[in-house]
């Protein structure tokens, strides 16, 4: 048997539900503060990725899906989306617009890593990005739109780091101070944190190995390197997420992992997912955009994990598996062509109709009528359907009724309503 490739997995259908208010919780929100969806491809150049997230981070140096295609163009698989959105804001001239643009996506990333609870080979993100403006405005309105979609889909236990990586220079500043602190301690460090010390040393303070992280808690810290701007900035940050009612708590480790960030940076993690705890992590990137041949353009974005969020949803009583209204049992040939003729006009006055297509005996039919978890059944036999009407049950209280399926038909606002009461109660 063919099976699954390590790493990727098969959403089936009980849990799509989650995926799809996912979805549409994004859609509405974001909709509603005008971002526009934008939908790039899953595959770019190498170079995008090597220019735009850095080569010295694992992304692209130990985690990305490359490949030659028929002419020797080196080709990856996306790892991250935010990449590709400036790619194509660049390509297509978006900043020609003029003013702000407010983009969101979703879709498929790819990473060669150790798959894990919430975390694939192949995994899913939706995020969002916001270019052309470098006001700390934007950085809290992109935080505050994280927060809104999370509070909606009605998740607990939050919590939001953030810290100021700065800008170049703050970073160059800094790197020379962690350098001179981490220096001394080079043999206690991990293996990927000594090899970091010459290539990244801001990632070490982002290790998870116990002891690189106890001798990092020591190390300078970033904010106390920031010019006088950058501080400024973060600060303003900081107090407009406090007259959002927004709860932070600063991180000085907390640098994220692509080498485009600058200035805001930013996680928020969950309690409830033990070690892959972080459900959005996000910032500033205000030279991305000239970094990959564009004009100079200050932006900020953020992405929210799928995988991770399904698994947090999972765990609420709340959310409701979609299920039909009304089921149609049926057995005969007039019947069962009256069945999915009455199925299909129901369905067209928004109506959701499961028609049993077995044919077989009505008793096999009843018990999956009550597995579906609709409300009512419509029964068609011979007798009904030679008087053109319907059986029509209520399977929690048992009550029928026969009726014209006319008038079936002319009555539906009444049994909307009906249904509608009974699933809430």
């Amino acid at each position: 048997m063919i099976q699954a490739l390590r790493g990727t997995r098969d959403i089936l259908p009980e849990e799509v539900v989650y995926w799809q208010l996912i979805e549409a919780t994004v859609a509405e929100i974001l909709g509603r503060a005008v971002y526009r969806e934008i939908r790039a491809p899953i595959f770019e150049q190498t170079a995008l990725f090597e220019r735009g997230i850095g080569e010295a981070t694992d992304v692209v140096g130990k985690e990305m899906y490359t490949f030659s295609s028929r002419g020797d163009q080196s080709i990856t698989l996306r790892p991250e989306g935010t990449a590709g959105v400036v790619r194509a804001y660049i390509q297509n001239k978006l900043y020609a617009q003029g003013g702000v643009q407010r983009l969101w996506y979703t879709g498929p990333m790819f990473r060669y890593e150790r798959p894990q609870a919430g975390r694939q080979r192949q995994f899913h993100q939706v995020g969002l990005e916001l270019l052309g403006c470098d006001a700390p405005r934007a950085d809290a309105e992109v935080i505050a739109l994280a927060n809104n979609i999370l509070q909606t889909l009605g998740l607990q236990n939050l919590e939001m780091d953030i810290n100021s990586v700065g800008n170049g220079e703050d970073r160059q500043n800094y790197r020379a101070a962690l350098v001179g602190y981490l220096e001394p301690y080079k043999n206690d460090l991990d293996a990927d944190s000594q090899e970091r010390l010459i290539r990244n040393p801001l990632r070490i303070l982002d290790s998870k190995d116990p002891q690189t992280q106890e001798i990092a808690q020591n190390a300078p810290k970033i904010t106390e390197h920031l010019s006088v701007a950058s501080k400024n900035h973060f600060d303003t940050v900081l107090q407009l997420l406090r007259d959002l009612n927004i709860k932070y708590q600063i991180n000085h480790c907390l640098v994220r992992g692509l080498d485009y960030y600058t200035h805001t940076a930013f996680e928020i993690k969950s309690n409830d997912l033990g070690a892959q705890a972080t459900v959005c992590g996000g910032g500033r990137y205000d030279g991305l955009v000239k970094e990959l041949g564009g004009p100079e353009t200050q932006a900020v974005g953020w992405a929210i994990g799928m995988e991770r969020l399904v698994l947090l949803l999972q765990q609420l009583d709340s959310i409701a598996v979609n299920s039909p209204d009304l089921y149609i049992v049926s057995r005969g040939v007039a019947a069962e062509a009256q069945g999915l003729l009455l199925a299909q006009k129901l369905r067209s006055l928004d109506l959701g109709v499961e028609l049993d297509l077995s044919g077989s005996a009505f008793g096999k039919q009843f018990k999956r009528a009550d597995r579906s978890g609709a409300v009512a059944c419509l029964v068609i036999g011979d007798a009904e359907a030679e008087n053109q009407s319907v059986n029509l049950k209520w399977l929690a209280s048992g009550e029928q009724q026969a009726i014209a399926q006319k008038d079936l038909l002319d009555m539906v606002a009444e049994l909307k309503a009906k249904i509608k009461g009974l699933k809430s109660s």
